[in-house]
């Protein structure tokens, strides 16, 4: 074989993407994200708070996956659906009511201010805004308010747990997170995901505990378990929940982070 033939046939080395339409019974097209993937072995479709993906393998023909998309067309429309009725509306400047906090929907309320923040008022929340606040102030506003309030609650919990533990994280950070709760780096900082807050507090809770028990066994054998399950017996209803409602957490965060 030529040099020139195994530069041609060699698998690319990183994912290759693009966005095809694809036309629904219902007359709708929707967009779909379609990954070519060298570690991929088989076609596979998939949806997420995202959107839909296709996944191909390296040799698979774009003919192959379009026939791919068309056998599951009807999975793909009840799949779109489920997301669509999971993900709230956006936040809309002056409208919207409530927002969610804690697992639970708290009264919003609006009114004009210097500067745009979320505050706690005696009946549920205030956001305060400039008569010419822009969109990205607003979705600033509302971002640093959530991390605002998991760090609080970070701060009610963590000092529970550090004394059982041989150190304590070197740094929190929160930030939104595509399909992890949490993670825990080498140097020890601990992510968590910022949707958590939007969530019921035991399961935010749960997640702090399982990444501050990487502190001690970095992977998931037995023994983590055990230090898990030392610490937070309820783990597996919190995991349960997160089977539940953890797709529909993440999408809602997206959209109010996404103002209307």
């Amino acid at each position: 074989m030529s040099a020139l033939s195994r530069l041609l046939t060699r698998p690319p080395r990183s994912l290759e993407r693009d966005t095809v339409p694809f036309a629904l019974d219902d007359g709708r097209t929707v967009d779909v994200l379609r990954v070519r993937d060298p570690r991929a072995r088989r076609l596979r479709l998939s949806v997420d708070e995202r959107g839909a993906r296709l996944t191909l393998p390296v040799r698979a023909s774009l003919i192959s996956g379009e026939r791919f998309l068309c056998e599951h067309r009807d999975w793909l429309a009840k799949q779109l659906a489920v997301h669509a009725d999971a993900a709230a509306l956006p936040l809309v400047r002056g409208e919207s009511t409530s927002l969610p906090l804690r697992g639970e929907q708290v009264p919003l309320r609006w009114q004009e201010g210097r500067f745009a923040r979320v505050q706690h008022e005696d009946n549920g929340l205030v956001l305060q805004f400039p008569a010419r606040a822009t969109d990205v102030a607003l979705r600033r506003a509302l971002r640093d308010f959530f991390e605002a309030e998991a760090r609080a609650d970070v701060g009610r919990w963590l000092p529970r747990y550090l004394p059982s533990l041989p150190h304590g994280p070197s740094r929190i950070r929160l930030k939104s997170m595509s399909s992890q709760w949490g993670s825990l780096a080498p140097n020890g900082t601990l992510a968590l995901d910022l949707a958590l807050v939007l969530g019921r507090p035991s399961a935010f809770e749960y997640v702090l505990v399982h990444e501050l028990c990487h502190l001690i066994h970095a992977d998931h054998s037995r023994a983590f378990w055990r230090e898990v399950e030392l610490r937070f017996p309820a783990w597996r209803d919190e995991r349960t929940y997160f089977h539940a409602e953890g797709r529909r957490l993440k999408a809602v965060l997206r959209q109010l982070l996404s103002t209307g």
